[in-house]
């Protein structure tokens, strides 16, 4: 006696139908429809798998590339300064998450060189303080990150402003000031000539683009500041920003602004929240048309087995009981396809940095330029909540599916079904 003979009969006459049943011409297409239903369920979950997977890739690259620069939480004093800087690091020391702090000047303006004119946001650092809340001094491609020292107004440029600049290190750049920022009380702009001792690349063409370094000691002068802008924090886990500043934005003194890293750019994380989503939507779509086979599979089976259905019936079975065979064998039929798109996809996903150069190399191809996107392979993340929710949306559908057909079983009367057997 078979494993599937000791089932209770349901299942195991829901099982057997499964299977390809006795050689004909209906059987064999029934068996090919249902094996449409198989591979549209496998191939919708498995394309799910790896699109999120993928997002999910380019969403964690841009972020950590967006962090190596942004600090997690940046704190500032509505007065413009903040004398009281070093009680306020160690205030947010008293926090466990907070793992390192440094204080910063920041300033707008306008780099010059050779008559051509790029803003800039000016950040004024310590350099001996900023590998504690950003990863800058680690990406200079160029010079040396710890030449900026006090009053010798050097400057460190990210490497696409200073490719539109056209300048290398060594060379001399313009800062324009506006009026009120400056502490001239004059209408026309400072200008305050910098040295250019070092490049960096982040990687994220808005801070590659726009971000300049100082020291910071030369930004207040600037900025016409008397102490630091504010203190820029760094986590122990940058998912936990949110969390932290409203922690901090409750248990500090005085009249401060707490601002975590996902304020920065809150339109392009919604926006690709809004993308995740939505290709959520338009690939479950996949799960639903093979969901569609499923019915026409189990209705037609339906169809073909109406004499078993009857000799069944009259041998005692209820109507529930004939609903749970074909419920049986539809929910089997979507966990065997859901099994093989979440295998397919789960191994696409961790191997899709072996398996896209591959395919660029063999069909000499590239599917993402680095002139163009800054990012020349091709990032995956898998989520196992995302994998076992798309899994438990594709088993869902199955049911669902499995509902009318099942039904219709259920409601075949013997004596019609047998006469003409």
């Amino acid at each position: 006696m078979s494993f599937i003979d000791k089932l209770p009969y349901e299942w195991a006459v829901g099982i057997r139908y499964t299977r390809a049943g006795k050689r004909s011409a209906r059987n064999s297409f029934i068996s090919f429809i249902s094996l449409i239903s198989v591979s549209g369920i496998a191939l919708g979950v498995a394309a799910l798998i790896v699109v999120l997977s993928v997002m999910n890739g380019f969403q964690k690259e841009v972020t950590d590339r967006m962090l190596s620069v942004v600090a997690h939480i940046e704190i500032y004093n509505q007065r413009g300064d903040m004398p009281e800087w070093q009680g306020v690091i160690a205030d947010s020391f008293k926090n466990p998450a907070v793992k390192g702090a440094a204080p910063f000047a920041e300033t707008q303006g306008m780099l010059m060189s050779d008559g051509v004119m790029k803003p800039a946001l000016l950040r004024g650092v310590l350099p001996a303080e900023e590998s504690k809340v950003s990863d800058v001094p680690t990406k200079i491609v160029q010079g040396k990150f710890a030449d900026l020292r006090a009053g010798e107004f050097n400057i460190v440029l990210g490497i696409e402003l200073a490719r539109s600049l056209a300048l290398k290190v060594g060379d001399k750049v313009t800062l324009a000031v506006a009026p009120g920022q400056s502490a001239s009380a004059e209408m026309a702009p400072r200008m305050v000539n910098f040295t250019l001792v070092g490049i960096f690349e982040a990687g994220h063409f808005e801070y590659d683009s726009g971000l300049a370094f100082v020291h910071m000691a030369d930004a207040q002068a600037i900025a016409n500041l008397a102490a630091p802008a504010g203190v820029r924090l760094r986590l122990a886990d940058m998912h936990d920003a949110p969390r932290v500043a409203q922690e901090l934005a409750g248990s500090l003194p005085g009249q401060l602004l707490v601002r975590d890293w996902s304020k920065h750019n809150p339109t392009w994380f919604a926006a690709v929240q809004s993308q995740k989503k939505m290709m959520f939507i338009i690939l479950v779509l996949i799960i639903a048309v093979a969901a569609f086979n499923l019915v026409a599979t189990l209705a037609m089976t339906v169809t073909d087995k109406q004499a078993d259905i009857a000799i069944l019936r009259t041998l005692g079975s209820s109507p529930r009981s004939i609903m749970k065979i074909f419920m049986i064998q539809g929910a089997l039929i979507g966990i065997i396809g859901t099994a093989v798109g979440v295998s397919a996809g789960v191994l696409l996903a961790l191997n899709i940095d072996v398996i896209i150069p591959f395919i660029e190399r063999a069909f000499g191809i590239q599917f993402l330029s680095k002139d163009i996107y800054f990012i020349s392979a091709l990032p995956s993340d898998l989520r196992w909540n995302d994998v076992f929710g798309i899994a438990g949306v594709s088993v869902g559908l199955a049911f669902l599916a499995t509902l009318y057909p099942s039904f219709a079983a259920s409601r075949v009367k013997p004596a019609e079904a047998l006469r003409y057997e």
